[in-house]
């Protein structure tokens, strides 16, 4: 179970994104580890710009659904919730067709921000961009 609060599969995690954002564009999660979750987005019409390459703001949309998703694995959901503060994201390398593939990892776990990176990559397994989400851990009221 790694770092997880409480375990999951990759099935529930895709139900989970039935009628959302992340089902609209094709993120379908792949891997669960001990400290990482995989995901993989199809660079086609729906995660493209005007030029025809992965549109940034897809990428940045890859990663901030892997890191809210790995954030929320790692607290009690009845007492807690993680929501962004931050993200950022470096664009690297251009990608035209096929997939990208997410990596979750965290930095930081603590009580009131968690700090995940997240690595993108193409199916040549080359670096396309690196982002970092920073998530505030709060009370439900």
């Amino acid at each position: 179970m790694g770092i997880w609060a409480r375990s999951t599969t990759v099935e529930k995690l895709n139900t989970r994104s039935t009628d959302t954002l992340v089902a609209h564009i094709g993120i379908e999660y792949t891997a669960i580890g001990d400290d990482y979750i995989q995901a993989r987005m199809p660079v086609d019409s729906r995660t493209v710009q005007p030029a025809r390459i992965l549109h940034g703001g897809a990428s940045v949309v890859l990663a901030e659904t892997l890191g809210s998703v790995a954030a929320y694995l790692c607290i009690d959901p009845t007492q807690k919730m993680a929501v962004g503060i931050e993200i950022n994201a470096n664009h690297v390398r251009s990608v035209r067709d096929g997939y990208v593939t997410g990596t979750v990892k965290p930095l930081h776990i603590g009580h009131s921000t968690q700090i995940w990176q997240i690595h993108i990559r193409d199916d040549q397994e080359r670096l396309v961009c690196i982002s970092r989400i920073t998530l505030a851990v709060l009370d439900i009221p």
